[in-house]
């Protein structure tokens, strides 16, 4: 086996996922085989394991699909791919019926593939890092998931409950799993899992799952339930006017769920396994695998910023109006850790600005996802002020008032004087060219255009805009910015300027 190390010591059998010259683990056809080959190692070492792990020896715990190899299925392979998925489940299913205990050490982040493989396990222990991400989020590449992962998640959360996991791709940090009952057991660091793993087996030595057991019943209830009903009727109408029929991936996958809801547990498996198939060699899963990650990556990996030794990050930002844009903008850096000073033309209306992150955050405090000390601390970060001159250090500085000529240069010759040393000046203007803006500045070559979409905290995209002046520094100062607060940069030219 080259992707899987497979290791029977004391009675544990260990399966360490290790994909040979990859910085992650993928459901490559090399590991599928290997998968194949370590089962049926587990079912010739049957009598000797009283319990079984699924590590990972990578700084995650598994990507997931291969996506380079998707991109190279043709539609006449779909019974192949059929066959594949098929195999996969077939080998997930022995180890988890097997009656013997399986727990998975998520040591990292695991997504997709990666997650249907922590879903194996009977026990899911995971290490309590915030930065941890786990779900499938094979919806927004034009895919859905395929190896178990819809029938799994339908029948631990519901039909109305795994909705937001499989047709919106919400992801979920450890707590957040472990709340929801995806997760069972929090460890402070890696070198922990498996000490908390075998405890585990040792305490537990027969195991299933709960669709397995005899008593099981879909939480909510199937769609044999009235309520249910008529809330799945309304449901394909509502996808219907978001997709407007291009976009086949939720349509499967809620066809999937409501269908593997009514029969039993394997034929569930199997009408997943036809929805996916189908799916995967479609032209429009490849164009969306290709828009939303491969280019993607190449955007966050920097192909479009300019040359810059080492990544910049600021260490205090002003904001000058704080409506809707600057409020959001500020929750943004804030919720980041870069200091905000919020300025508008009255205290009040900056204090309103600050407000919009405490209307972001509370819910997230009630259900218990943020700490009162956190949000605390992150509404700290934002400083509220009608005074010009608390903007005096920050190393970046934001206009976000009115699109009306004057006013942006007015507000751009009130603030530049006090930026920080080697500090630079933003507009966040939706319609007047940079380079025209650019001329009430005393340093264009430092003005840029850093244009953020409504709503912020929702919106990913932002545009960074170049005009005639603007230099390579600058831009790729801009472009570290932007992936600072957690947002994604597109180097755009000032066309109307030009």
């Amino acid at each position: 086996m080259k992707t899987i190390r497979y290791e029977l010591a004391e009675g544990i059998a260990t399966l360490t996922f290790d994909e040979p010259g990859s910085p992650v683990n993928t459901m490559c056809l090399q590991w599928q085989e290997d998968l194949t080959e370590a089962v049926q190692q587990v079912l010739k070492d049957r009598d000797a394991i009283r319990g079984i792990v699924l590590a990972s020896a990578k700084s995650t715990f598994f990507a997931g699909a291969d996506l380079k190899g998707t991109m190279r299925l043709q539609a006449s392979e779909a019974p192949r791919v059929f066959r594949e998925i098929e195999l996969v489940k077939k080998n997930f299913r022995t180890l988890e019926t097997l009656g013997k205990p399986v727990v998975a050490c998520l040591n990292g982040t695991a997504l997709g593939g990666g997650w249907e493989v922590a879903l194996i396990a009977h026990h899911r222990v995971a290490v309590d890092d915030p930065k941890i991400q786990f779900g499938l989020p094979e919806i927004t590449l034009g895919l859905i998931p395929g190896a178990s992962g819809i029938t799994k998640m339908t029948r631990l959360l519901g039909l109305m409950g795994a909705q937001p996991y499989i047709l919106e791709s919400k992801l979920f940090p450890p707590r957040e799993a472990m709340s929801l009952g995806l997760v069972h057991e929090l460890v402070p660091d890696a070198s922990a899992l498996r000490a908390a793993a075998l405890a585990w087996i040792a305490a537990n030595p027969q195991a299933q799952q709960p669709w397995d057991a005899k008593d099981y019943k879909m939480p909510g209830g199937t769609p044999a339930n009235p309520r249910i009903a008529g809330l799945l009727s309304v449901a394909p109408a509502a996808l219907r006017q978001k997709t407007r029929g291009l976009y086949p991936a939720p349509e499967y996958a809620l066809a999937a769920m409501v269908e593997g809801a009514q029969v039993d547990f394997d034929t569930a498996l199997r009408i997943e396994s036809r929805y996916l198939a189908r799916l995967i060699v479609s032209p429009v899963a490849k164009n969306m695998i290709n828009t939303f990650f491969f280019n993607l990556n190449a955007i966050k990996s920097g192909q479009s910023r300019p040359p810059r030794e080492g990544r910049w990050r600021p260490q205090k930002v002003g904001l000058l109006g704080a409506g809707m844009m600057g409020g959001g903008i500020a929750y943004a850096q804030a919720s980041r850790g870069i200091a905000t000073v919020l300025k508008d033309v009255t205290l009040e209306k900056a204090q309103a600005g600050k407000a919009y992150s405490l209307k972001l955050t509370q819910p997230r405090v009630q259900k218990g996802r943020m700490s009162a000390q956190e949000q605390e601390a992150l509404l700290a970060r934002i400083t509220p002020t009608a005074s010009a001159q608390d903007l005096q250090g920050c190393d970046l500085v934001i206009e976000a008032v009115f699109e009306n000529r004057e006013l942006k240069a007015k507000v751009t010759k009130e603030a530049e004087p006090l930026l920080a040393p080697g500090g630079f000046f933003a507009s966040n203007t939706s319609t007047l060219p940079i380079t025209g803006l650019a001329q009430a500045s005393a340093r264009p070559e430092k003005f840029v255009g850093i244009h953020f979409f409504s709503p912020v905290d929702k919106m990913k995209l932002v545009e960074i805009i170049r005009g005639r002046a603007t230099d390579d520094d600058t831009v790729a100062r801009a472009y570290d910015y932007v992936q600072a607060i957690g947002k994604i940069p597109i180097v755009v030219n000032d066309a109307r300027g030009w």
